[in-house]
């Protein structure tokens, strides 16, 4: 069991416009989640300004899908940190593999949003990990080390990283407990190497690919697991209620 507070936290994707969200997050916000779990959702950038109204008064955190690494100027389509500050949003995630790989991100330029985004309060939850050729070649770690190797420079209070097998995602396979508690210590161990002990003691760890209620408690105990980052079953609010409450059970010891 982790350590650490955990965190769950839903990344919608192009899910979920302005009605769907906010019926979502009202359906959400009356299932009375526990207090031990940090929650946050990522809508669409078209869902935020609602969201960010029905989630002013409680808890959960909101969170951007992706941020520029400029504050302003001729980027069509992009949005800038302080934009989303300015609407009330206080996370970001960048680097998702989905990014990487239909979007042409890189590991550099997820660190240049990744530290724009922290210039301006925002959280950011960095997201790294193998694909299946990758982790069949065995070059799992090497793919890990150099992802990591970004992180240099960032604030470690206001960071999170997801590992997230590209092989999971979206696939219904999931790593295994064991699988995902290695590549979880791999990645500790070089948040040390790359911002200092304290650094890796402090900094969460999410685990995201077909995250699910029935597989949540499982992985979410393994010592250096700190949550999830959830797709699919962030879309449906029993699901991502059950996962958030897994979470609360292990971090009581139950």
């Amino acid at each position: 069991m982790s350590a650490r507070r955990y965190l769950v936290a839903g990344n919608w994707k192009m899910h979920m416009g302005v009605g769907e969200a906010s019926a979502f997050l009202e359906g959400l916000l009356q299932e009375e989640l526990p207090d031990a779990v940090d929650v946050v959702v990522c809508p669409p950038y078209i869902s935020l300004p609602a969201a960010a109204m029905l989630l002013s008064a409680s808890r959960i955190g909101l969170g951007a899908q992706n941020v520029h690494w400029e504050a302003s100027g001729a980027f069509t389509g992009e949005i800038s940190a302080p934009m989303l500050a300015e609407i009330g949003v206080g996370w970001t995630i960048v680097g998702h593999s989905e990014r990487r790989s239909y979007f042409g991100e890189t590991d550099e330029t997820a660190a240049r949003r990744a530290r724009r985004a922290q210039e301006e309060e925002l959280r950011v939850i960095f997201c790294l990990g193998e694909t299946l050729e990758e982790r069949d070649g065995g070059v799992t770690f090497e793919v890990l080390e150099r992802q990591a190797a970004v992180l240099e420079g960032l604030d470690a209070e206001r960071l999170v990283v997801a590992y997230e097998p590209v092989w999971a995602i979206g696939t219904g396979r999931t790593a295994s407990p064991a699988q995902a508690q290695e590549a979880h210590a791999f990645l500790r161990g070089r948040i040390a190497a790359v911002l200092g002990e304290e650094a890796a003691r402090a900094v969460r760890i999410l685990y995201g690919g077909s995250v699910k209620p029935g597989n949540a408690a499982e992985l979410f105990g393994q010592p250096d697991v700190d949550g999830g980052l959830i797709g699919g079953a962030s879309l449906d609010v029993q699901s991502f209620s059950a996962i958030i409450r897994a979470a609360a059970h292990l971090a009581a010891g139950e």
